[in-house]
Formats: structure tokens, C-alpha cells, sequence
């Protein structure tokens, strides 16, 4: 346990709680070594059937890692990388891909803002993972609006959600509510956040081994409640324009469509990076032939690449230090983002037998 993770075990369940609320739960370095530690510990531990990870903040489960952070230390030394800030992505990377194999039930509770980082931590593996969200759910992969690409995984499972989905959600930077997270894939069930107190209860009341078919008959009377997303309704121009061969393709095809939609994610596509678009438009397309710890390998080559490159830097600076929205994108237009500096984002930044995450 840190000062801003809280770790208790309630009726055979390892209940973990975010407290950075000033922050909505930013990942600090810290925060990812003491939720790694905990789970570690709990995965040999024959006292615990089950994990829950929340937030002691209604307006968050996890925003994402610390871009201050990022900022700060990526200033200080781009060419040869910040050693915290390599330890940071190498070990958040770690954590998760423990997450996804978690060998025992990992329950996420997706309430408020959960983003970037916030979605690695909550995608727990297909096979014993539950994510709950509500009506305050904000569900986001944003980071080609700082110049970077939707990592912790995101090249896995936005790569394998339906259709076009996970390239539309990528490549914008789009946020989602409750319904359309379901309906990618990205949540399983939808709870009131009027009944938040009742699951708490429910959790606490219930054995570890038997919580998430308890939270699922729970949530089951709500499910309607969840309302309607646009992405259901979008899905056939999604599948259209974002089936295109290249970011330019897609944008020149979304110049086509008068809807509001397509003019909506058109508006939207010109404020992000070009570059980061097209790079994430290729770490998808490499994605869905890849397994969970190959994706994470990439991103993390990918990770080291665009400190270097700098576009995450001045991402960063223009919303969150400088705060003047007018991010000086290099290069400034997509016209000028050409095959091969593309490629370079994906040429091995260390031999395999030196990769930070070769043992995954």
C-alpha cells in the first residue's frame, strides 16, 4: 500500500482503491510498483478468490498515467530516455499484461473517467475479467491528441473490437459513455451509479470464488438503463470510412459523407497528430495478428520512439503545461507524413534478447 493505493481483502476478495482523487487517479511510478505488488501477492495467495479495483472519486477510476510527469522527464534527457520514465512504462506495460492473465476474477469498476492508462488497468483477460460501468462513465484510448498512440494494451484490444471500431476510437481519440463501451467490448455490465452502495455492500457480503456471477445478476434488471450509444447507430459509416487504406484515406473519404457524424470526426481528426494517427493506424493494422505480450513489446519500442521523436513533448505541453490548445504538430500537416517515418516508429529499439519485456 502508497499513500495513493489502498489494499484490503473483504470475504476472500483483494478490494483495491485509487486515492489520488486531485489528480483523478493518475498513475505515478509508484502507484503502478504498489498495484503490481498487491496483485502479485494475491495471485499465490489461497485467501483470495477475487480482485476489485475502484476509486475513492466519483469522477474517476484512473485518467491515465502522469503526463506532468511525462513532460518533465522526457524534457530533461529526449535522446537517451529518463531512466524513471523508462522504469515507468516498462513496469506499467508488466502490470498490464499481469492483468490480463490474471488467473483469478479481476472486477474493474469503471466509474467516472477512465482513460489511457486508466483502460490498461481496467481491461482485465477475456476469460475471468469483469468491467462495470455507469451512467458517469467516460471511456477514452485519447492519446493521439498528445501526440502519442493508445498503448497499455491498446493495440490489442482496440485491434480485435468489432468492425472498424477500435481503429475509429484510436485514430480520434474519441470519448465513449456506458453504452457504447459495452458495445465495442470494452465493458461487460452497466450499474446505476445510484446503486454504487448496494455493490459495495454486494461485494463485501459475498465470497470471493462467486462475486462476479453476483455482480452480473446484479447488474442484469439495469442493463436497459445503460441508454443508447451513437456507435451502434455509426456503425455502418464507421465500418466504411475507417476501413480505409490510411489515415488519408479515411479523412478523404469522411470529406464525402455530409453527415454530422462524419463531419463531427473529420473536425476532429485535423486537431490530432498526424503523425501519431498514422502511426496508430499501423500499430493496429500489426496488432490483430499479434498476442497480448507481442502488442505490449511493440508499444513499448513505440513508447521510447516518440519521446525521441518529441510529439508526445509538445502534445503535452500545449494541453496540460502551456494550456493553449495549439499544439505545433511535427510534421504540421498529413500530407507531409510520408511511409518511412512510419516505419522508423517501428524499428527495433533494442535486439529481442535485450527487449524490457522479453520475459512476458
Amino acid at each position: 500500500m502508497t499513500e495513493h493505493v489502498q489494499t484490503r481483502v473483504a470475504n476472500r476478495t483483494g478490494i483495491i482503491t485509487l486515492d489520488r482523487p486531485k489528480a483523478l487517479n493518475s498513475l505515478s511510478l509508484d502507484m503502478v510498483r504498489a498495484l503490481t505488488a498487491a496483485l502479485l501477492a494475491w495471485r499465490g495467495d489461497a485467501g483470495v478468490d477475487a480482485v476489485v479495483i475502484a476509486s475513492t472519486s466519483e469522477k474517476a477510476l484512473c485518467a491515465g498515467g502522469d503526463i506532468r510527469f511525462f513532460h518533465e522527464a522526457g524534457r530533461a534527457t529526449p535522446q537517451t530516455g529518463s531512466p524513471l520514465l523508462e522504469d515507468f512504462f516498462t513496469e506499467e506495460y508488466a502490470l498490464n499484461h499481469l492483468i490480463h492473465f490474471y488467473p483469478k476474477p479481476y472486477i474493474a469498476l469503471m466509474d467516472g473517467v477512465v482513460m489511457g492508462g486508466g483502460m490498461g488497468i481496467a481491461q482485465g483477460g477475456p476469460d475471468c475479467g469483469l468491467r462495470i460501468v455507469t451512467e458517469r462513465s467516460k471511456i477514452a484510448m485519447p492519446e493521439v491528441n498528445i501526440g502519442l498512440f493508445p498503448d497499455v494494451g491498446g493495440s490489442h484490444f482496440l485491434s480485435h473490437a468489432p468492425g472498424r471500431l477500435g481503429h475509429y476510437l484510436g485514430v480520434t481519440g474519441v470519448t465513449v459513455g456506458a453504452a457504447d463501451a459495452i458495445y465495442v467490448g470494452l465493458a461487460d455490465v452497466f450499474v446505476p451509479s445510484s446503486q454504487l452502495d448496494a455493490l459495495r455492500a454486494l461485494v463485501e457480503a459475498t465470497p470471493g470464488a462467486q462475486l462476479p456471477a453476483a455482480i452480473r445478476a446484479f447488474a442484469a434488471p439495469y442493463a436497459s438503463q445503460a441508454g443508447a450509444g451513437e456507435l451502434a447507430a455509426q456503425r455502418e459509416a464507421i465500418d466504411r470510412h475507417f476501413g480505409a487504406d490510411s489515415v488519408a484515406a479515411v479523412m478523404a473519404s469522411l470529406e464525402t459523407d455530409a453527415s454530422p457524424f462524419a463531419q463531427k470526426t473529420l473536425a476532429t481528426m485535423r486537431q490530432r497528430s498526424p503523425l501519431m494517427m498514422s502511426v496508430t493506424r499501423e500499430m493496429l493494422v500489426r496488432g490483430a495478428s499479434l498476442g497480448v505480450a507481442d502488442c505490449l513489446r511493440m508499444e513499448r519500442s513505440l513508447v521510447r520512439r516518440t519521446f525521441e521523436h518529441g510529439e508526445v513533448l509538445e502534445g503535452v505541453r500545449a494541453l496540460v503545461i502551456d494550456k493553449d490548445n495549439a499544439p505545433r504538430w511535427n510534421p504540421p500537416l498529413l500530407a507531409d507524413v510520408t511511409p518511412e517515418m512510419v516505419a522508423w516508429f517501428f524499428a527495433p529499439v533494442w535486439p529481442a534478447h535485450a527487449h524490457p519485456l522479453r520475459d512476458l
